[in-house]
């Protein structure tokens, strides 16, 4: 990719996005999307709003997604309507965003989504987030073998990040941590290397 590449990152302010934006703005144009901040909005959740994001930035040569949401807690208490959040939010707000994205991306162009290492580490109260990073994985391998006009499509899967030990650390006992600057790298990697179908572990 050339220095005047242009990359749309959607969770921007989230900790991974801010370590990414910081990585990859040092050397591209970095469109930042948020729910509720950066350069473009856009909710996963509402209908339409990913579509709206597409015909408002236009043709990118990289689109970069570090978002989405996932519901932890006890199996033996889950709803459907709680399992659903994951699925709404974290796996088809990606999967969207890799099917519309795809017609907006020019040639050459990559899409990196990200999932998690519970998609092969499964941990207590996080079925939700193993069906659904596991999922991102399956969509990732998939769907490279179908892009045309030489896209390609990533997956990253960081374990627990050292600066979210405090929210997400009873949930990972045991789990060495990444700071998000090491995570921020595997992003680097898929944007600006040449392969695809890969699920990139920082572990």
């Amino acid at each position: 990719m050339s220095s005047t590449s242009k990359v749309l990152l959607i969770g921007a302010s989230g900790t991974i996005g801010q370590a990414v934006l910081v990585n990859l703005s040092a050397r591209h144009e970095v469109i930042t999307v948020g729910r509720t901040s950066g350069t473009h909005r856009a909710d996963f959740s509402q209908s339409g709003s990913v579509a709206a994001l597409f015909k408002a930035v236009g043709k990118v040569d990289a689109i970069v997604s570090t978002a989405g949401n996932l519901h932890f807690g006890p199996l033996a208490e889950m709803t459907p309507a709680q399992f659903n959040l994951g699925l709404q939010d974290k796996l088809l707000g990606q999967v969207q965003l890799a099917l519309l994205g795809q017609h907006y991306l020019n040639d050459g162009g990559s899409i990196t989504l990200t999932s998690g290492i519970v998609g092969i580490e499964p941990i207590r109260n996080g079925a939700n987030a193993t069906a659904v990073n596991a999922a991102i994985d399956g969509f990732v391998a998939a769907a490279a073998i179908e892009l045309p006009r030489g896209l390609r499509i990533n997956a990253v899967s960081p374990t627990i990040l050292t600066e979210s030990v405090g929210s997400y650390g009873p949930f990972f006992p045991g789990f060495e941590t990444v700071p998000a600057v090491r995570a921020a790298l595997a992003y680097q990697r898929s944007v600006e290397g040449g392969q695809t179908a890969r699920v990139y572990r920082v572990h």
